[in-house]
């Protein structure tokens, strides 16, 4: 067990069974042993490696197409340009880089990164030295607000809940046997799941995102009031249904409770909970990763750097177009949808 877990188990048996949201935020974020704040996990020796990390192409199209939406709204002469959880700050690297010759567009933008993480703010300011950091949503400016959110709302804590009749059974975290394990709370009913009650059937499981609701509650209020759009991509569907609290460690699935802090928990992103959160502002349709990238013209651009490429170099660069885009890859896994104005049209490579 780890020096968390052994912390997480003393608690335990002092206040009783902890939520799953309690568990993830501790595992994730403890300022001692969490595992955002204590070490860089991307890429090919860390445990997951994310879309901006397999090729230049996702953060440079991200950032032509936020270039776009700026210019579609009249080019407002002072912007945030934002991005939540930017890992190493390779995704806002490759999107500054894109967008330099867009002209005006780089005098407009104040660049803005929401990170929690000491270790990880550090790694940014490597990339991006003239940025403004943030610990929440709630304190970037008033301003019109370009925002970027890759695989950022996988990774907030969630809670579970099993259907019973017309009640829920939370899923909580206890101790048997000296370790820690999964059990269910007596059946009672959930205000926030009484929507729930007309889809879900005995036995069935749903997550709900703790921190969702506010954080695209203020965004969707910013870019309603100021202006901008939001692109925000992850792996998810529609609406929540079904177990999808998962552990990875060295690319691979682990056992989410047997090295607290050791491995990064994720769980699918509900996409009918970001959208009916961001009112005022309106939302595109739920469009696949990989025709997102392929409207922005991602082949175009890979046979354009191909070009250059011979060897092992040309064979990387094919490897990561097809994961980006191949359905059997990231291409179906991931999904994007938009926050606009409703007074805007949706940025490039999106439909209302």
């Amino acid at each position: 067990m780890t020096a968390l877990g052994d912390l997480l188990i003393a608690r335990i048996a002092r206040t009783g069974p902890i939520s799953l949201a309690e568990y993830m935020a501790d595992c994730l974020m403890h300022p001692q042993h969490g595992y955002y704040a204590t070490r860089d996990p991307f890429g090919a020796a860390g445990d997951f490696t994310t879309a901006p990390e397999i090729s230049q192409m996702f953060g440079e199209l991200i950032g032509l197409s936020l270039a776009q939406a700026w210019i579609d709204q009249g080019q407002p002469s002072r912007i945030t340009l934002a991005e939540l959880g930017p890992g190493r700050g390779t995704l806002m690297a490759d999107a500054l880089r894109a967008t330099k010759a867009v002209p005006g567009f780089h005098d407009a933008a104040s660049i803005h990164l929401v990170e929690t993480s000491p270790h990880l703010r550090a790694e940014q300011a490597k990339l991006i030295s003239d940025a403004n950091w943030h610990d929440s949503v709630t304190t970037l400016p008033q301003a019109p607000l370009y925002l970027i959110a890759n695989e950022f709302f996988d990774a907030l804590p969630i809670r579970q809940f099993m259907r019973e009749g017309d009640g829920w059974r939370e899923k909580m975290i206890g101790v048997t046997d000296g370790a820690l394990s999964f059990g269910l709370s007596d059946p009672a009913p959930i205000a926030l799941l009484e929507d729930r009650l007309g889809d879900t059937k005995n036995g069935d499981l749903v997550e709900h995102c703790v921190a969702l609701p506010s954080i695209m509650s203020t965004i969707g209020s910013k870019i309603e009031t100021h202006g901008g759009c939001a692109l925000i991509i992850d792996y998810g569907d529609w609406q929540s249904l079904g177990d999808t609290f998962q552990a990875l460690k060295s690319q691979d699935h682990a056992d989410p409770l047997a090295a607290p802090g050791n491995a990064d928990l994720t769980a699918h992103v509900d996409f009918a909970a970001v959208a009916a959160n961001a009112g005022p502002a309106k939302f595109t349709g739920l469009t696949t990763q990989g025709v997102f990238l392929e409207r922005l013209g991602i082949t175009q651009r890979a046979q354009a750097l191909a070009a250059k490429l011979s060897g092992d170099a040309l064979t990387s660069h094919i490897a990561a177009h097809r994961r980006l885009t191949h359905p059997a890859e990231m291409g179906d896994l991931f999904k994007v949808i938009s926050i606009y104005p409703s007074t805007a049209t949706p940025p490039p490579g999106l439909e209302p």
